[in-house]
């Protein structure tokens, strides 16, 4: 959807474009009340600090859409293309970083109780490993804000795409 459709689309139409980008209903109640928005970076800056900051259950519903870091999504929807336009970049890697970053996604789970969140776009699968094997060394409350960022990180990206189509 273009911007100038975004801008001037039914509420419904304008949520449905913006939710495979990140389905929090207040990220995006605050989105569509700034519209319309004179430009793509005006839209991007705004949804950058839309419902900031994001609540724990807010933040574990968005959770509950994203798959580990290098398994496909299961879904067929557009935020299963999304995601799995994002994990493109991961590419091939040797069966140890595939195997480590198995079991440093099931180590993150059980130590912080959610799926590792991050940013795959335009890094590696090693790359990714070397994140997550830092951030397990983080307490729960240093990983929060963190978690925060990549999944507004991650929203930022998609909606980005979105409106260039």
């Amino acid at each position: 959807m273009l911007l100038s459709e975004f801008n001037t689309a039914p509420p419904e139409a304008a949520t449905a474009a913006l939710r495979p980008c990140l389905d929090i209903p207040r990220w995006i109640a605050d989105i569509l009340a700034a519209r319309p928005f004179p430009s793509t970076e005006a839209l991007l800056a705004a949804a950058a600090t839309a419902a900031d900051p994001f609540t724990s259950a807010e933040v574990d519903a968005a959770l509950a859409h994203h798959p580990r870091i290098g398994e496909r999504h299961a879904g067929t929807g557009a935020e299963a293309r999304l995601s799995a336009q994002e994990q493109q970049s991961l590419g091939a890697a040797s069966a140890e970083t595939v195997d480590a970053l198995a079991e440093g996604n099931r180590v993150y789970e059980e130590k912080f109780g959610q799926v590792f969140l991050i940013r795959a776009a335009g890094r590696t699968k090693p790359e990714i490993l070397a994140a997550l094997l830092e951030r397990l060394e983080n307490t729960p409350e240093q990983e929060l804000p963190i978690i925060h960022e990549q999944l507004r990180q991650i929203a930022l990206l998609r909606l980005e795409g979105a409106m260039s189509q």
